[in-house]
């Protein structure tokens, strides 16, 4: 079921935007739920499993179409069977709520 986080658009970062400290990340990242990680406060991640590679293609391209809507891309690893999202906001090194949005948006897509 999508959070109410993929309802939402992810937001260009302006300059001089802090990353969000751990008490945001943690926040953020209960809701979202469905086995992402914040990995050191500064990226997220997550593994989907898919049957064979033509699902897993299926949702890479998925996820491509979302990430052009958004205007917010995630470093994406795809093999067989698998796609690993790896999402973090590159101009603030760290995480924003975008990041967040995006993850969610993902999540949804997958269902």
């Amino acid at each position: 079921m999508p959070t109410a986080l993929a309802q939402r658009t992810c937001v260009p970062c302006k300059g001089g935007t802090p990353p969000l400290e751990h008490a945001r990340i943690a926040e953020l990242l209960k809701e979202l739920g469905g086995g992402w990680k914040a990995v050191d406060d500064h990226h997220l991640e997550k593994h989907y499993k898919f049957k064979n590679f033509a699902e897993a293609l299926a949702f890479t391209n998925a996820v491509g179409a979302i990430a052009e809507e958004q205007g917010h891309h995630p470093d994406v690893a795809l093999s067989w069977g698998r796609v690993g999202l790896t999402i973090w906001t590159h101009s603030v090194g760290g995480l924003t709520e975008s990041d967040f949005i995006l993850a969610a948006k993902a999540d949804a897509a997958h269902t």
